[in-house]
């Protein structure tokens, strides 16, 4: 065999080696995931906010660290009745600070619900029999029933003290006492802010410092927003 021939061998030996090899290494990669053109779908975690007002959910119980404010107007007819001789009729204002007094009471029960501590600072005049000015100060207990909906009933009760110019016959100097007992309703528009509605009784009477005392007695019909929020 001449040099030519064996060169021409050789050569096709190398080549067929090579792509021996070559194959070898081609079996022993891992396969390539296949593409497809189906779209890919990511699911989004959504991170709900814990609520710092309600214990699970609007009208299900407020939590211990609950707080509102208040501000609501109206009119207070006066009623002549308890001893007082005049109806004196009032116009009101009235803003008001409340946080709730633990948490929900009455689990399991139709009265499921939660006491509230307010303190409200309310102030007008009376527009009839004459013009004359009134405020007062007044701390409140006030119970809010559980109802699983927007629409939140209460009862609260409260006494205070008043300065009023109202004088003769019913009331007698300018500081006063004041007791007043309510019925009402919050209906939430949002987690955090409902529209007030309640219906008062309110009687103003010195008790006793001084002469005359017959007291001055009025139905209040309030309406107003509360503003709601917590820690």
């Amino acid at each position: 065999m001449n040099r030519f021939n064996q060169l021409t061998v050789l050569t096709v030996i190398v080549m067929f080696s090579v792509a021996r090899e070559r194959d070898s290494i081609a079996g022993q990669a891992p396969p390539q995931s296949a593409v497809t053109n189906s779209p890919v779908k990511v699911e989004s975690e959504r991170v709900e906010q814990k609520s710092t007002i309600w214990q699970s959910g609007i009208g299900e119980g407020f939590l211990p660290t609950a707080q509102d404010f208040s501000i609501e107007a109206g009119f207070a007819p006066g009623i002549a009745t308890f001893g007082s001789r005049q109806s004196h009729d009032l116009a009101l204002l009235s803003l008001a600070y409340g946080h709730m007094l633990g948490g929900v009471k009455g689990e399991g029960h139709w009265y499921r619900g939660n006491f509230e501590g307010r303190l409200e600072l309310y102030g007008g005049g009376q527009y009839s029999p004459e013009a004359d000015w009134v405020i007062g100060l007044t701390p409140h207990l006030r119970y809010n029933f559980a109802t699983g909906t927007r629409w939140i009933p209460f009862f609260d009760a409260g006494a205070g003290v008043t300065a009023t110019g109202i004088g003769r016959p019913d009331l007698s100097g300018t500081f006063e006492f004041n007791l007043q007992a309510a019925v009402g309703v919050r209906w939430f528009l949002r987690e955090n802010l409902a529209l007030t509605s309640e219906a008062r009784f309110i009687h103003m009477s010195c008790g006793g410092i001084h002469s005359p005392n017959l007291g001055a007695n009025n139905v209040a019909l309030m309406f107003g927003v509360t503003w709601f929020f917590g820690k």
